[in-house]
């Protein structure tokens, strides 16, 4: 059998290799975030506009016409 060196595992090693996992993603998700802002943002602005024109129209249809004639 082969011998393994003696190789312990410090906490920079652990930190360093954190920074580099977790700062790759870090990264993406703000490079992203500003997108994602906006697209909800017109997502929203839609869905709003949407509700008003069916309110509109739902409205429209379901209103009572009174007609006064003389007589």
């Amino acid at each position: 059998m082969g011998s393994v060196p003696d190789q312990t595992v410090t906490r920079e090693d652990l930190e360093a290799e954190l920074r580099r996992t977790v700062g790759d993603v870090g990264d993406k998700a703000s490079a992203n975030r500003r997108t994602a802002v906006v697209v909800g943002l017109v997502v929203g602005g839609l869905v709003v506009l949407a509700a008003y024109l069916a309110g509109r129209r739902i409205g429209k249809t379901r209103s009572t016409v009174v007609e006064i004639r003389r007589i």
